[in-house]
């Protein structure tokens, strides 16, 4: 008899347990719906039916694991609720209207992989707290208005593979953990005022196969250790100011030619290294 009584309060307990998670995920989900204006939505949620018919959302055991609401016409903020999703391991908001800041709470997200952010009007800068993603292997922020410099800790995320802030407003030198990306095989900076000289240490970046740095602020001598990254497959580092001469081998990976602006803005070509 007691243990019929015990079984009977195991699964009480367990069916609260699931089903108060679930509750509580599905009431951060509806905040996302409010917050971006659900009703004009070109996919909408129908709320009163199950999370795992919501048009975007993905949810595995009763945890919500996936949003993609990318092209839907969401608009207005990110809510700071929507850090709460600790299993969320992809968030792909790209290429809508949203505006306001990244949640500084988004390092709470310590599953997520994905995080695409890209194609809205984003202000403000990246919250150091992202730098704490153990498993962050995508952090594609391209095409808003973002600002600021990149956060010193930014070398922590040792999974990251595919890191790119084109047509922002990025600015100051890369800090030095930013060399510590040792996974990373995409880096698009390109259309931002990053400054400072490219360290040596970029030779340690091994993986790299697609490196865009066109159109900052970059200057000194092109790095030699570039040479080093046998997987690097393509390269602009066209439109800045770096000086010196290059490899042969650089200067066909890069599309335009090395094609430099000089400290009054006129436009020159790096000499290349024959043989």
């Amino acid at each position: 008899m007691s243990n019929k009584i015990t079984l009977l309060i195991f699964t009480v307990f367990f069916s609260f347990s699931v089903s108060a998670v679930s509750k509580a995920e599905k009431e951060v989900l509806i905040k996302l719906n409010q917050a971006t204006n659900g009703g004009k939505w070109i996919n909408k949620w129908d709320l009163s039916a199950p999370m795992e018919k919501w048009y975007g959302v993905k949810v595995v055991d009763d945890k919500v694991v996936s949003i993609n609401l990318k092209n839907n016409n969401l608009t207005g903020r990110i809510p700071v609720e929507i850090t709460t999703l600790l299993n969320l391991q992809e968030l792909n908001l790209s290429t809508n209207l949203l505006n306001g800041e990244i949640p500084l709470n988004i390092g709470n997200m310590k599953a997520l992989e994905l995080l695409d952010l890209s194609f809205n009007k984003l202000t403000g800068f990246i919250p150091v707290s992202i730098c704490t993603l153990p498993n962050l292997q995508a952090l594609i922020l391209d095409r808003n208005i973002l600002s600021g410099a990149l956060p010193p800790q930014i070398g922590k995320l040792s999974a990251l593979e595919n890191f790119s802030l084109y047509e922002n407003s990025f600015q100051g030198e890369l800090p030095i953990s930013f060399y510590e990306l040792k996974s990373l095989k995409f880096l698009s900076l390109y259309s931002n005022r990053f400054t400072g000289k490219l360290s040596p240490a970029i030779g340690n970046l091994i993986l790299l196969e697609n490196l865009n740095l066109f159109d900052n602020d970059f200057k000194g001598q092109v790095p030699k250790e570039l040479d080093k990254l046998i997987h690097l497959k393509k390269m602009n580092i066209s439109y800045n100011l770096f000086t010196g001469m290059v490899s042969n081998r650089l200067s066909l990976l890069d599309k335009l030619n090395m094609t430099m602006r000089n400290e009054i803005g006129n436009v020159v070509s790096l000499p290349v290294i024959k043989g």
